[in-house]
């Protein structure tokens, strides 16, 4: 088996505010090692269901955030931005069998996490076909764009509840659940104990039902918080401006989707 583990942080466990996420920040190292402990526990449990080949992409901020050295020796990993349209799944092709998502959170205007957006905070929302989407969702259609299912995805609860939703034959690990500016948070050893676990479960089964179905069509939305903004980005190529903080623009490609936003985000 060939895996591809995307790591997010603001979905991993205890994280309540931005000076846990940021590089630099007194709190983040804390933060930094158990995210980093996270994506190994993922990997390993990889590992044991018999995967050959691992690769993990670094998928936050800067994408300099992982301990490469805590992984394990097998693992290859993509650090900082190629500005590919694939973003946190850049690399992720038909070669691989399975995607693992860890460290994901909510998606802007939800309250399951304090630190709740979708791409970037000067975002007040992105739609897809009506739809209020995550970066889960967005990453899972690109899986989906290329054959390889999402078996595992791990963070707040409110996340977790939405892959669910979607598909609930993908497996989740809520290791934490936000309320108000706070989150109540399992201990961070049962959560990477958890992790592996049900890395290595999800893995050694038949993972087929994971997979999900692109829209044949998309209608895209994007709402900014600056209206100045969303002008400016309403001249991109088949964009429009349909409110004064939101833009519009469809497609039959969900690859032209992700080519449009990587220019207007």
């Amino acid at each position: 088996m060939k895996i591809y583990v995307s790591a997010d942080i603001e979905g991993t466990t205890g994280i309540a505010h931005r000076d846990e996420i940021i590089k630099g920040k007194t709190d983040y190292a804390e933060f930094q090692k158990q995210m980093t402990a996270e994506v190994a526990a993922a990997c390993e449990g990889a590992l044991d269901a018999g995967a050959s080949e691992i690769v993990v992409k670094d998928a936050h901020d800067t994408a300099r955030n992982i301990i490469v050295a805590k992984l394990p020796e097998k693992v290859r990993i993509i650090r900082e931005w190629s500005q590919h349209p694939y973003s946190m799944l850049q690399g992720l092709d038909e070669s691989f069998d399975a995607v693992i998502m860890t460290g994901y959170h909510a998606k802007a205007g939800t309250d399951t996490n304090p630190l709740a957006h979708t791409i970037t905070g000067s975002l007040s929302f992105i739609k897809v076909n009506g739809k209020y989407i995550s970066e889960f969702l967005l990453g899972a259609y690109t899986a989906a764009l290329v054959g390889v299912p999402v078996v595992l995805v791990t963070g707040d609860k409110g996340l977790c509840r939405e892959v669910s939703e979607m598909n609930p034959e993908i497996s989740t690990v809520a290791v934490s659940e936000g309320v108000g500016a706070s989150t109540f948070a399992i201990h961070p050893n049962v959560a990477v104990r958890t992790i592996k676990e049900v890395a290595k479960k999800v893995l050694s089964g038949d993972f087929s039902k994971c997979r999900i179905n692109l829209p044949g069509h998309f209608e895209v939305e994007v709402g900014y918080k600056e209206h100045k903004k969303a002008y400016k980005m309403s001249f991109y190529p088949g964009a429009r401006l349909v409110e004064p903080h939101v833009i519009r623009f469809e497609s039959d490609d969900y690859f032209e989707v992700l080519r449009t936003l990587m220019f207007t985000l």
